[in-house]
């Protein structure tokens, strides 16, 4: 973090910062007067990531993250270029069309971009592309040739580039106007995009991709600039498409004539039909479903989206037979097993639901919706040891949802172990920041606790951090810094 203040606050100006998403991308001071080595890329990197983490920017899904990084590192693979970077590939939650390399070998796609491909060697093509550039090191060089930019612009600009090309996203996070900054906006040279595109190519075929998936994605790109009226952002930060299109063309006319593979995972429409499901109200993430069944009537990733879409519009009956649908062409398909449960569990016909989800635990009992819904069917049917065995593995994997503190509170009181009761109501008011009641909880534990036992000390220290956080001085200005500027 004094790596990031430093670069903040190297002119000596105040730089007004709103979110936790970034303080930003930063460019460091020191690369600019050469002194910039990998290990400043990587740290930097790295702390951009954790901002963007930390700021709810970067996709949760784990089949998401898991989808893009395995693809990143079939590319990577293909990579012999000696750059010590410890690859990390990410999915951003924005609808625009872009992706994007930061120092350090932090890869960034946008949600819109994967929703847009047609084929996986679309998308790994984007991938491929994007690693070339970090494997060329082109971001130091953009930055060398932009001294003159204040670095807060300069992390400005960046992050516009992340979170979509300097538009309403970009502005949500970073509490300064991107308007100069889009004037600014770093984009690589035709000779970075040049070498990026024969690398990245290079790259594609030997993964055993088809080459024209790069190719196939830039003519999509521009279609849905033609008809959308809509620039996507990836042309604002990789400039010469038309050139791109022309000399991406000639390499596979001339070099790489062997065609490739379309797909080898074959789990991009799922993804996509997860993505879509986040991203959009039900109502138009039904038409987008319903737009392609159209086309595939038995595209069982579309089924599965329209069948969600429908649950949540209400309409169940047309749900049902969506869903059954999808189970007749493969009977343990996880996630229309789970939403299918899900949907009865709501519809309070709890038979029908625990029958769909005890199928979905059965072919993963690691999912974490399945785990939490099941635990709920059965504290619904008076089952509470069930209850509390499921909702305790679900909080191994998602310590982070306070509300799981709630129902583990109310399980371990229902099967009679009050100590264990009032310290999960103590961990869920702390979360909720209601100080007084989760210090009455915790010192309700206590007595149920011997005073040698680890859990008792455990108790004693919550307890000891709430009380020194309530006696705190309340800050100045409001709760802000001395200097008038917002905490991040």
């Amino acid at each position: 973090m004094k790596t990031l203040q430093k670069i903040l606050f190297r002119n000596r100006t105040p730089v007004l910062i709103t979110g936790a998403v970034l303080m930003l991308l930063l460019v460091p001071a020191s690369f600019c007067s050469a002194e910039f080595t990998f290990e400043d890329e990587m740290k930097l990197g790295r702390e951009l990531y954790e901002k963007l983490e930390a700021g709810d920017q970067l996709s949760k899904d784990p089949r998401v993250s898991s989808y893009i990084n395995d693809l990143g590192r079939k590319i990577l693979n293909q990579s012999n270029k000696p750059v010590p970077y410890d690859f990390k590939f990410s999915v951003v939650k924005s609808g625009a069309i872009n992706a994007f390399a930061t120092p350090g070998g932090f890869i960034y796609v946008n949600e819109g971009t994967i929703i847009l491909a047609e084929d996986e060697c679309e998308i790994a093509g984007v991938i491929a592309h994007e690693i070339a550039h970090v494997n060329c090191r082109h971001i130091a060089q953009m930055v060398e040739k932009s001294k003159k930019i204040n670095f807060a612009t300069m992390a400005a600009v960046l992050a516009g580039a992340i979170l979509g090309g300097g538009g309403a996203g970009a502005q949500a996070a970073i509490g300064l106007s991107l308007a100069t900054a889009t004037t600014l906006s770093l984009k690589y040279s035709r000779e970075n995009e040049e070498e990026a595109d024969r690398m990245g190519m290079q790259y594609l075929v030997s993964a055993g991709y088809d080459p024209k998936g790069m190719l196939d994605f830039m003519k999509i790109m521009k279609n849905y600039e033609f008809y959308s009226s809509n620039v996507p952002s990836y042309f604002l930060t990789h400039p010469g498409t038309e050139d791109r299109i022309r000399y991406l063309d000639g390499l596979i006319h001339v070099k790489y004539t062997q065609k490739g593979a379309d797909d080898f995972f074959g789990k991009l429409g799922r993804v996509q039909a997860l993505l879509v499901l986040g991203e959009k109200e039900p109502g138009p993430a039904l038409k987008y479903f319903q737009k392609k069944l159209e086309s595939s009537p038995d595209n069982t990733d579309a089924l599965y989206g329209a069948s969600v879409a429908l649950a949540r519009l209400g309409k169940t009956d047309e749900a049902a037979a969506s869903f059954n649908r999808v189970l007749k062409a493969d009977p343990n398909d996880i996630d229309a097993l789970r939403e299918y449960g899900i949907m009865y569990f709501n519809m309070r016909r709890m038979k029908e639901a625990e029958s769909c989800l005890k199928k979905a635990y059965a072919v993963n009992d690691g999912d974490a919706q399945t785990i939490l819904y099941l635990g709920k069917c059965y504290e619904d049917s008076g089952r509470f040891r069930e209850a509390l065995e499921l909702y305790s593995k679900y909080q191994q994997r998602n310590a982070r949802d306070t509300n799981i503190y709630y129902n583990l509170a109310m399980m371990y009181g229902r099967t009679g172990d009050e100590g264990m009761s009032h310290y999960n109501f103590g961990i869920f008011f702390k979360k909720k920041g209601k100080q007084d009641s989760a210090i009455f909880h915790f010192q309700s534990a206590l007595k149920s606790f011997p005073p040698d036992s680890d859990k008792y000390a455990e108790i004693s220290s919550e307890l000891e951090q709430l009380k020194k956080a309530r006696k705190a001085p309340p800050r100045p200005n409001g709760g802000r810094p001395p200097s008038g500027r917002k905490s991040g």
